[in-house]
């Protein structure tokens, strides 16, 4: 059973920063790619940055320079986000895709950013 585990949400105020955390398991096909997302209230699920197999990052707009995205020899993935704006408040879940052509997700992780 393929279970993603987001970990590392919080409360910061504006200008601080956190570090997210994902755990996978139960994977058994090839990843292809490995990304971070985020719901803001009342927004659709948006994306903030993926990571390739073989490194490529992308990242949108608003986070690039403040947010680096890694992954680790386990599956795992990170997202180190610097620079934290109340504009990035939101639930952040991550995901993954396989070769194969399937897609998982994690339950989520909240992050708050406010005065």
């Amino acid at each position: 059973q393929v279970q993603l585990v987001e970990s590392g949400g919080g409360s910061v105020q504006p200008g601080g920063s956190l570090r997210l955390s994902c755990a996978a398991s139960g994977i058994t096909s090839n990843i292809a790619r490995m990304g971070w997302y985020r719901q803001a209230p009342g927004k659709q699920r948006a994306l903030v940055a993926n990571i390739e197999q073989y490194g490529t990052t992308n990242y949108v707009d608003s986070v690039k320079g403040r947010f680096t995205i890694s992954r680790d020899n386990a599956k795992g993935i990170y997202l180190q986000m610097n620079d934290l704006k109340p504009d990035d408040t939101a639930v952040y879940y991550c995901a993954y895709w396989t070769y194969r052509g399937d897609d998982y997700w994690g339950q989520g992780t909240q992050v708050t950013v406010s005065s």
